[in-house]
C-alpha cells in the first residue's frame, strides 16, 4: 500500500468539466518565470500558469501529459488543483501536439467568427446612434 503522504491528488478543471482527477507522484508545470516541479511533501503555494504542457507521473511511475491554456495552480496539502480555460490529455507528446493543434485551430476559428459578429454588432449600434442623432438634430 502506498503512503497517502507520498502522493498528490491532481485535479484539472475546465469551465464546463473536470478534465482530470487522479492520484500522482509528481507534477511538472510551466509558470511565467519557468518550469517547476511539485512533489507530495513540498510546501503549499499558488502559481499562475502559462500555456504549455503539464506533465504528471502516476503512482506506477509512468509519465502522462496534459496540454493546457493559461491558468492557476493551487497546491494545498496533498491536493493540487489546476483551473484553465482549455485542456487536452495525452499519453505521448506527439499525440498531445496534434490534439492541441486541432483544438486550438477550432478555437481560433470560433474566436474569429465571434470577433466578426461583435464588429458587425458594434457597427450596427453606431449606425443606429448616428441615425438617431440626425433625426433629433434635423
Amino acid at each position: 500500500m502506498i503512503d497517502s503522504r507520498a502522493q498528490l491528488q491532481l485535479c484539472v478543471l475546465l469551465p464546463t468539466q473536470e478534465l482530470l482527477n487522479v492520484p500522482v507522484s509528481k507534477i511538472i508545470a510551466d509558470a511565467m518565470n519557468g518550469s517547476f516541479c511539485i512533489e507530495p511533501r513540498h510546501i503549499d503555494f499558488v502559481s499562475a500558469l502559462v500555456p504549455g504542457v503539464l506533465s504528471y507521473w502516476d503512482l506506477g511511475g509512468r509519465e502522462h501529459f496534459a496540454g493546457i491554456d493559461q491558468g492557476i495552480l493551487v497546491k494545498c496539502g496533498q491536493h493540487v488543483s489546476v483551473s484553465t480555460i482549455n485542456g487536452v490529455l495525452s499519453e505521448t507528446l506527439q499525440d498531445l501536439r496534434s490534439q492541441m493543434q486541432k483544438r486550438f485551430l477550432v478555437l481560433d476559428d470560433q474566436d474569429k467568427r465571434a470577433r466578426a459578429a461583435l464588429a458587425r454588432l458594434e457597427a450596427s449600434t453606431l449606425r443606429g446612434f448616428w441615425e438617431s442623432r440626425e433625426q433629433f438634430s434635423g
